[in-house]
C-alpha cells in the first residue's frame, strides 16, 4: 500500500492518502508510523534545500507532502517517534556537514505518532506538529 505515484507532492488528496495509508498500517499490521513537521522561517532559502535533502534520504516506504516552500509533512513508516527522532537528527547533522552555511538552519521539526488504536485525521495531526515551540 503505496502513495499514488500520480498525485502531485502539493495535492491535498496526497495529504489524505498519507493519513488513511498512517491508520491503516496501525490498524491492519500493528506498523506504527510518524508524521513529521518541518517547518522553517517564511523566505528562508535553506528551508526549501533542506526539506529536498529530508525527501532525498527518504526510503521507498516513507512519503512528503509538500504544503508550501518552508512546511512539509513526512510520514516515516515502522519507525516509532524515538526512531523518528534520530532519523532527523542524523539527516539534518549530515546536511549541516555538507553545506557548512546551514549550520544556521532554523526549523522547527516535530513529531505525531501514530499506533494501533489511533485513527488520526489531518485536523488533528497538523496543529500539534505544526505549532512552534518555544
Amino acid at each position: 500500500m503505496s502513495p499514488t505515484p500520480e498525485i502531485g507532492k502539493t495535492d491535498p488528496r496526497r495529504l489524505r492518502g498519507l493519513v488513511d495509508r498512517s491508520a491503516a498500517l496501525a490498524r491492519e499490521h500493528e506498523v506504527v508510523s510518524v508524521f513529521v513537521g518541518i517547518a522553517g522561517r517564511e523566505g528562508d532559502l535553506l528551508v526549501p534545500e533542506f526539506i529536498s535533502f529530508v525527501e532525498s534520504a527518504l526510503r521507498v516506504e516513507d512519503a512528503i507532502f509538500s504544503m508550501t516552500r518552508e512546511r512539509a509533512l513526512v510520514l516515516l513508516v515502522d519507525v516509532d517517534r524515538a526512531g523518528a527522532e534520530v532519523i532527523l537528527e542524523r539527516v539534518r547533522s549530515d546536511f549541516q556537514n555538507r553545506f557548512p552555511v546551514a549550520a544556521s538552519l532554523d526549523v522547527s521539526v516535530q513529531f505525531y505518532e501514530v499506533r494501533q488504536g489511533i485513527h488520526p485525521t489531518a485536523k488533528e495531526i497538523l496543529p500539534r506538529i505544526f505549532t512552534r515551540r518555544a
